[in-house]
């Protein structure tokens, strides 16, 4: 096998993997699992929850043996996908750089931003897709229904998919632009201000949490530019016009313990370096950012998708 010009970039990956953006919720909506050894990876996928609430024979006589129970699964095998970008900084911006100035770990934050908003877009992708779901799981909001309508009712909306599920969600993973319209929502106030006439204002997220009896809500408030280059900036955020409820075990993983999905990865997020003479007159230090994951949905009927919210 070649070797790689490139060789790994201790500080560089350090600052990598401490990289965090606040704005961003696929870390929390797939949280990551402890990496795996090899690209290729086993993971059960749980899809008869019916047998968790089917009770056996539970008698035993005398002399006889307990009835054997377990948890079905199917064992899938999935492989983790490379992602990743790359920098170019002139020697002489690093020879005048001022003192204290790292332009080596500046382009690892900045390029770890852009390989962390890929993955935002990529999982809102996957989880706000309504084909992911059973038709028992998921809800396309009429006009009346919608959260920009006065008519809107999301007490009545959320309870009902909530109550509807086998386990009932413990987070909630919604934009910013329609939080901020379910925080304004009259029914929502007059639900937390316990009073007909306290229509007026806006719901605190704890208020919100306390209503619906969640455990987190997620806000998502990530921006991408959808042109193309060299056209005119086309900023949309990353999450909207729909909202998820999921159940989230933290000790499920890939062996055992059911949850609504998750994020496998392989190895740690890298950044890597290379001098190469032949750009500039002076040549340059290349870095390469990146990592090695693969998103999950492995329990569909763990979550209720609403969806057409504006």
């Amino acid at each position: 096998m070649p070797k790689s010009a490139y060789a790994i970039d201790p500080v560089a990956t350090s600052i990598s993997r401490a990289y965090y953006n606040g704005k961003m919720i696929a870390d929390s909506v797939l949280r990551r699992l402890p990496p795996v050894s090899k690209e290729e990876f086993k993971y059960n996928e749980f899809s008869n929850v019916d047998e968790a609430f089917t009770v056996p024979d539970t008698k035993i006589g005398r002399t006889s043996d307990a009835n054997q129970v377990g948890q079905s699964s199917k064992l899938l095998t999935d492989s983790t996908e490379d992602w990743g970008l790359k920098d170019v900084i002139p020697q002489p911006d690093i020879d005048n750089a001022p003192d204290g100035v790292n332009l080596v770990g500046r382009s690892a934050e900045f390029l770890t931003d852009l390989i962390l908003l890929d993955r935002e877009i990529r999982v809102k992708n996957l989880v706000f897709d309504p084909a992911q779901y059973p038709a028992s799981n998921k809800l396309q909001l009429d006009a009346e229904s919608k959260l920009t309508s006065p008519n809107c009712d999301p007490i009545a909306i959320f309870e009902d998919s909530l109550d509807s599920c086998i386990m009932r969600p413990n987070k909630m993973a919604i934009g910013r632009r329609d939080f901020s319209l379910l925080s304004r929502n009259p029914n929502i106030l007059k639900a937390v201000n316990k009073s007909l006439a306290g229509d007026k204002g806006k719901a605190t997220r704890q208020q919100i949490l306390d209503l619906f009896e969640l455990d987190e809500i997620l806000v998502g408030e990530a921006w991408v530019n959808t042109a193309r280059k060299g056209q005119a900036r086309n900023l949309v955020r990353v999450w909207d016009d729909s909202l998820l409820f999921f159940c989230d075990n933290p000790l499920a993983d890939t062996r055992q313990g059911t949850t609504f999905g998750y994020t496998v990865p392989y190895k740690q997020r890298v950044a890597m370096t290379k001098f190469d003479d032949e750009l500039g007159l002076h040549g340059s230090t290349v870095i390469k950012v990146g990592e090695s994951v693969k998103e999950l949905i492995v329990a569909n009927d763990m979550a209720y998708l609403i969806y057409g919210t504006k």
